[in-house]
């Protein structure tokens, strides 16, 4: 069987219609192949990042094609891929909700480091609150806990702060 490489593609940029498609026709043209990616408009610019095997002879190629789709304002960088260890008692999903203010990820995160976990994705974003049109914000957390700590043991440390930093926490 052929030797595959996994390698992390990241891109900051100008953002346009069709950037996505000319990314996505660059990993197919060096004949390699989308596995995850998350991509983004983050303060008007294009964000993200690209989880693409391919063949090793086909880096230089791919790596040339993708840097050619917008030359003036698109930064695109391509790592080796680390291997996904996949270690740990299990996963916790959580979705938080709250008037926005500064801190609220730091405070969460604080809790989650302490406790070893860590975090798979985090997603968020502010809101314009239906109920007298206040900024809320929001996000969604995916963690897996070390063997030591159990999902419920982290739900509780959460909750245990939910009152400090006036958020609602809602676990799946």
């Amino acid at each position: 069987m052929a030797e595959i490489s996994r390698l992390v593609l990241t891109v900051t940029g100008s953002d346009r219609p069709g950037l996505t498609a000319a990314l996505s026709q660059a990993i197919l043209d060096a004949g390699g192949n989308w596995q995850a990616g998350h991509l983004s408009r983050l303060g008007g610019l294009y964000v993200g990042s690209v989880l693409v095997e391919l063949a090793p002879e086909q880096l230089a190629q791919f790596e040339q094609a993708v840097r050619a789709i917008d030359a003036h304002g698109l930064t695109v960088t391509t790592q080796p891929a680390g291997d996904d260890p996949g270690t740990g008692s299990g996963a916790l999903v959580f979705e938080l909700v709250g008037q926005d203010r500064p801190g609220i990820i730091r405070e969460v995160t604080a809790i989650l480091s302490g406790l070893g976990a860590n975090i798979e994705s985090l997603t968020s974003g502010e809101e314009v609150g239906a109920h007298g049109g206040e900024r809320l914000f929001r996000a969604k957390v995916s963690v897996t806990l070390p063997a030591d700590v159990s999902p419920e043991e982290a739900q509780e440390a959460l909750e245990a702060i939910s009152s400090e930093i006036m958020v609602d926490f809602s676990f799946g």
